[in-house]
């Protein structure tokens, strides 16, 4: 018998938003600008969900601070000029939304974004006060350290046990067990299932509007 879920968290690069793609873009154009070697796809992937000065470290170990301070100005110009046209919801994102709110669940956001870049997509989207509340990278301890979901949980005055962590990263599921949730891994976003299934999720799904169907089965709908 599964919990009796609450809170739904999500994260948004991957998960409620395709804008992969144009992350690794930018991560690549920030690298020949900053004079540094291109690193793949796969890698650039597998860095996604961290906040963006760990992702750079993560990609780049020995780049200093100074050059690091660039590094992300190049990124961040980069990839603001590549959102000019905000990366589009997946489908089924915005009516399961919809209908997640109908069923009585509250919704929150937990991203490797910075506050004003997640601020952006959500003016955007029109979804200033969509989410019950939303935690960026930069205002808090970035993932997959707890801290994130802790003060999400704190804020809706959720058990642990009650909330679902739902992202395409494997610092999303981690985050998640750190926490003492569960998680449902998506297979469409950073990585694949095959590579997300490893962290335990309690749910994998290939399109997001699954999630919705499974949820409801549970409540016998």
């Amino acid at each position: 018998m599964l919990p009796d879920y609450k809170l739904l968290i999500f994260d948004w690069d991957g998960t409620l938003a395709d804008s992969i793609g144009r992350i690794v873009e930018a991560m690549k154009v920030a690298a020949r600008e900053s004079g540094y070697p291109e690193r793949d796809d796969l890698a650039i992937k597998g860095i996604i969900g961290l906040a963006l000065p760990e992702a750079i470290r993560t990609l780049y170990p020995d780049i200093s601070d100074e050059r690091l301070i660039a590094f992300r100005q190049y990124y961040a110009d980069s990839y603001i000029a590549l959102e000019a046209e905000p990366s589009p919801l997946f489908p089924g994102v915005l009516e399961s939304l919809e209908a997640f709110r109908a069923d009585g669940y509250r919704l929150a956001v937990a991203t490797g974004k910075a506050r004003r870049g997640l601020d952006r997509v959500l003016k955007a989207h029109g979804w200033e006060d969509y989410f019950d509340i939303t935690r960026a990278a930069d205002e808090t301890q970035g993932k997959p350290h707890p801290l994130m979901l802790e003060q999400i949980l704190a804020h809706c005055r959720v058990e642990p046990a009650q909330a679902l962590m739902v992202g395409d990263s494997s610092f999303d599921l981690l985050m998640a067990r750190n926490a003492g949730m569960d998680s449902v891994a998506v297979g469409y976003g950073a990585l694949s299932l095959e590579a997300l299934s490893a962290y335990g999720p309690r749910l994998t799904i290939e399109r997001f509007p699954e999630l919705h169907t499974w949820l409801g089965r549970q409540r016998g709908q």
